[in-house]
């Protein structure tokens, strides 16, 4: 192993034994090691879908970034032009530079994203390379230098933040965004944040080509089971459970009353780890 891995390694067993890093799951890393009943627990076809404008044929068929990175750049981008701080906007990509000490370098990128412009969306994009590092392990970490981010890459991004601003003048407004879930977390499931919520759903943003899967309704079912036991009161009023998806401009939304009782009494005492 390199000496840069190994220091990295190093760094990272350190962390660990200073419990500076959690050792259980993620909520999507849970969902990853479940195996789901046939059709999943719940099914999304379950879910209402609205098409609120143009599609896929809006965009450019060629984008040089991965998909993983385009999602998290338009998520972060469309909450610091909905006016949060850049720094809470991207928070999770702080973190993770910080995790690898590339701190200085991170609160570089972060201080040219100022709009929607080219400069702007390609720091975005390249910041968001850190989040692997807090959301997975450091050992997965790639250079941010070795984003490239070309012109029909950066349109893209630009057109699916600004569907999303009008997606959320429609449904929102938003009261609360970017939480982590403070006291819903088990020794089974230890990090996982959540996009938004409006006052009655609760909203994850997905930027696929297709539509959603039994992994993505999981992964919301479990972030409405942890938050109402979380330090957050806005659960509480959740009457619905949303995926919005910028690059398809679809709405996808259940009523929570839909989901079967067995289902949920399953997902939190065997996925999430609650005992009662």
């Amino acid at each position: 192993m390199s000496g840069f891995l190994n220091g990295k390694l190093n760094h990272l067993i350190e962390k660990i034994e200073r419990g500076e890093l959690m050792v259980g799951y993620s909520v999507t890393g849970r969902v990853k090691s479940v195996k789901q009943p046939w059709g999943g627990y719940i099914r999304p076809k379950q879910f209402s879908v609205t098409t609120i404008g143009e599609g896929q044929e809006g965009l450019s068929p060629y984008e040089s970034v991965h998909a993983s990175l385009m999602g998290m750049a338009v998520d972060y981008l469309t909450r610091f032009m909905l006016g949060a701080k850049a720094k809470d906007a991207f928070t999770i990509s702080m973190k993770g530079a910080l995790i690898i000490r590339e701190s200085r370098k991170a609160e570089k990128l972060l201080a040219k994203i100022r709009g929607l412009d080219d400069e702007s969306i390609t720091c975005a994009i390249k910041l968001a390379g850190y989040d692997v590092c807090y959301r997975s392990s450091p050992l997965a970490y790639k250079s941010v230098d070795w984003i490239l981010v070309d012109k029909s890459t950066i349109g893209n991004v630009r057109i699916m933040v600004e569907r999303s601003l009008k997606f959320v003048e429609e449904y929102g407004p938003i009261i609360l965004e970017g939480f982590t879930f403070e006291g819903g977390y088990t020794d089974i499931v230890q990090a996982g944040d959540g996009d938004f919520i409006t006052e009655d759903t609760l909203w994850d943003f997905k930027v696929t080509s297709a539509s959603i899967t039994t992994r993505q309704t999981l992964q919301l079912l479990m972030y409405w089971r942890m938050g109402l036991r979380s330090v957050h009161p806005e659960f509480e009023k959740i009457e619905y459970l949303g995926i919005y998806n910028p690059r398809l401009n679809r709405v996808y939304r259940l009523f929570v009353k839909d989901v079967p009782e067995e289902v949920i009494h399953t997902v939190e005492r065997d996925i999430i780890g609650y005992a009662d």
